[in-house]
């Protein structure tokens, strides 16, 4: 098995969930570059303040949507350390995402490769180029050393 080197921005969305572990959130890290630019870091923020959206992805994508003056992020690339769960990968769907890529897969509260499969969906409007398993070792180990120590 050949291990490829992980791109900056996956470095930048790994090193955004090392952050949110720091501050007791689940260790997930989202960008999203466009031209080559990064316009978007976010790590998962759901409990300070109390978000149950506050996703690593959501608040990426409200970030970028902000600073690109634009709701659709047509031509952008999200890299995020954990699968996206069925409400991310919706919007996801809705802000015309380009290509999806992601570390760690999350069989349990997945919704792209497991659970909900949003983008294969009819109903899905948009679906991204979908790249997994970039940097998933990293993503994995910062998961499981997070709920390790929580038990």
């Amino acid at each position: 098995m050949t291990s490829w080197p992980i791109p900056q921005p996956m470095q930048t969305a790994l090193d955004a969930a090392r952050e949110a572990a720091n501050a007791g959130e689940v260790p997930v890290g989202a960008v999203i570059v466009k031209g080559g630019e990064i316009v978007a870091i976010a790590a998962n923020a759901t409990r300070s303040p109390p978000d149950p959206t506050g996703h690593a992805e959501m608040r990426a994508i409200r970030m970028a949507a902000e600073k690109l003056g634009d709701d659709r992020l047509t031509g952008c690339d999200l890299y995020v350390t954990l699968e996206p769960c069925a409400m991310c990968a919706g919007a996801i769907a809705h802000a015309r995402i380009a290509r999806l890529y992601y570390g760690a897969s999350d069989a349990k509260g997945g919704g792209v490769e497991h659970g909900a499969r949003v983008f294969e969906q009819e109903q899905c409007m948009h679906a991204p180029e979908v790249y997994s398993g970039m940097g998933e070792e990293e993503a994995a180990e910062l998961l499981r050393g997070f709920f390790r120590e929580r038990r």
